[in-house]
């Protein structure tokens, strides 16, 4: 039988046996073929529980194999990670949802983009911080499906047979349960993984994240293991890993040792999440992952590469043929002022005259690079003659597209900055701050790590920067004031610095190397304080709870229908400590100094 769950007012299968939700913003979809055939038993098995100890048998791994592949729950893995990242009904990223799960929610918050239009087929988005029930839970979607994927396989007692496939497949399900907790906050992690039809019960972050990090411990231990298992299992192990794990940066690789640095990589984004709420915990994460490897090349980054799958950034669509997305002041400003290397070959400059409608000064097209500001109330049109700010500036489809554009999980530039960072706080982490630092800025271009890049070009005079460029932001169509710039740090290192100005560069710099991956760079952004932005225009279009100059904190659930609200009211609100609105902070979200 079929059962759904109510999960922040939007409607989510939650059946075991046939897993695969439909598509959460389309429900008349057809099923995928890659759908869990249906068993008569309801498997509740112990995810937390990897038996790497036990001695495989070839019989009993033939076995788990076979039943595993026949109900198609190994398929399930590849619905898992294509979701994380814009996929659905296990295809690769596309860019209906990823524009659910991004690009009208985190990457406004970010500042990354603005959306230069409010008209959209499923609803409205008047601006950055606008309540859209259409659209509130869209970014919550990757976690729902990737969940409703993995959940039945790491459920089943015979993946207890090929404990390496559950390890990694856990894995996958760490990385998507933290994105989740630092998106709204608490939801119903332990009851997700005991694969419960109905869960109600909301858990509070501290818990998710110690959940998370055991499990991380599990992992690493079961991966490293692997050396010691006899080659007949070793080659099966290897095959399944081709088959069905398409994370890897190099297609095909089956080295254990990437997916150890990878988890040990989530822990030690996750340690310094949490500095300022637990200092002396995240210092002990962050030692442990270093201590146990973390990515550290290239071909140790993990995501979803256009290179494997054979298709764009998503954002190229959204971007540059639907025209839903363009650069946000706030980038625009930070790039000019620190004179970035993206300034002078991934953003294009206006595309068409463009008129002040107070002085009628116009500014030439292809001649300004210009963003629009966070918050601006849009009006409609998804062209130039209907709407002037779609002459605003986009990237560069030749260098998102043609160049590979990847969508990390975890990305090697991001490593650095977070041992730069545990390194200006005295924290062992294998190397000096100086050194991460330069490291993370020169791979911190977000071209496919193959391909030439102008990125190289520029990277040697950035880093000698000492003091930023002198930089106005002027909107073109006359919206409001100039606006100086709010950057005021270099780029080049300086070890007479204090620690908050070091830290300022590091995220300042991180900010730049995570993009497009806005989900991450927001969650720094409230950490830290960093990078300095613009305010964000007309807040009051939210929920009311943000004053001018703050900025989002979280995503609240708002729920739509009573049975979410009830949950949300009995377990949700308790559990977040605080008001379901866009200014409550997370358990991590400390308002205190850095140091």
């Amino acid at each position: 039988m079929k059962r759904y769950i109510i999960l922040a007012g939007s409607l989510f299968c939650a059946s075991v046996t046939m897993q695969s939700c439909l598509d959460y913003d389309d429900p008349g979809d057809e099923r995928s073929q890659n759908t869990v055939q249906t068993e008569t038993t309801h498997h509740v098995g112990d995810v937390d529980n990897i038996p790497y100890h036990t001695q495989p048998t070839q019989e009993g791994v033939a076995e788990a194999i076979q039943t595993l592949k026949k109900y198609r729950y190994l398929n399930q893995s590849i619905t898992a990670q294509y979701s994380m990242r814009g996929g659905k009904e296990g295809n690769a990223p596309a860019s209906h949802a990823y524009q659910r799960q991004y690009s009208l929610g985190p990457d406004l918050y970010a500042q990354y983009f603005t959306v230069p239009h409010k008209d959209f087929m499923y609803g409205t988005l008047t601006s950055t911080y606008n309540i859209s029930a259409e659209f509130n839970n869209g970014p919550l979607g990757a976690y729902t499906m990737a969940k409703n994927a993995l959940m039945p396989l790491l459920n089943h007692p015979m993946v207890d047979s090929i404990p390496e496939i559950k390890a990694i497949n856990l894995l996958y399900y760490c990385i998507a349960a933290q994105e989740q907790a630092d998106l709204s906050g608490p939801f119903t992690y332990f009851e997700d993984k005991q694969n419960s039809e109905e869960p109600a019960i909301y858990n509070d972050l501290k818990s998710i994240y110690y959940g998370i990090v055991e499990n991380i411990d599990t992992i690493t231990a079961c991966l490293n293991s692997f050396s010691s298992r006899p080659d007949w299992y070793k080659k099966q192990i290897e095959s399944l890993m081709r088959e069905y794990c398409k994370t890897t940066y190099t297609k095909d690789d089956v080295s254990m040792s990437s997916y150890i640095k990878l988890a040990n990589s989530l822990k030690l984004r996750m340690a310094m999440h949490i500095v300022k709420v637990e200092p002396a915990t995240a210092q002990k994460w962050a030692e442990e992952a270093v201590a146990g490897g973390v990515i550290d090349n290239k071909n140790e980054q993990h995501g979803q590469f256009p290179a494997n799958y054979g298709s764009p950034h998503p954002l190229v669509e959204i971007a540059n043929s639907w025209g839903d997305l363009r650069l946000c002041a706030s980038f625009e400003s930070l790039l000019m002022s620190l004179d970035h290397p993206y300034s002078k070959y991934l953003f294009l400059p206006n595309s068409y005259d463009i008129i002040n409608r107070n002085s009628g000064e116009v500014t030439p097209a292809g001649t300004k690079i210009c963003g629009i500001r966070a918050g601006i109330l849009v009006g409609d049109g998804q062209t130039f003659t209907l709407n002037k700010r779609q002459a605003y500036s986009t990237f560069d489809n030749t260098v998102v597209a043609a160049k590979g554009c990847p969508l990390y999980f975890i990305k090697w530039a991001e490593v650095d900055f977070l041992r730069a960072e545990g390194a200006i706080r005295g924290w062992n982490m294998g190397g000096d701050a100086k050194t991460f630092y330069e490291r993370g800025i020169r791979n911190a271009y977000l071209e496919d790590p193959n391909q030439a890049t102008q990125y190289s070009k520029y990277v040697k005079a950035y880093m000698n920067m000492e003091e930023p460029v002198e930089y106005v932001n002027v909107d073109p169509i006359g919206d409001g004031p100039d606006w100086p710039s709010v950057t005021k740090i270099g780029v080049k290192w300086n070890e007479a610095d204090d620690n908050e100005t070091k830290l300022e560069k590091i995220i300042t710099q991180k900010y730049i190397a995570l993009f497009p991956l806005s989900t991450e760079a927001w969650t720094e952004m409230r950490r830290t304080g960093y990078p300095k932005m613009f305010p964000v225009q007309n807040p009051d279009d939210g929920d009311g709870s943000l004053d001018y100059g703050e900025i989002i904190r979280r995503i609240p659930w708002v729920p739509t229908d009573p049975v979410a609200a009830g949950l949300v009211e009995a377990s949700g609100i308790p559990a977040l400590d605080g008001a379901d609105e866009q200014a409550t902070r997370l358990w991590w979200d400390v308002d205190k100094p850095n140091f």
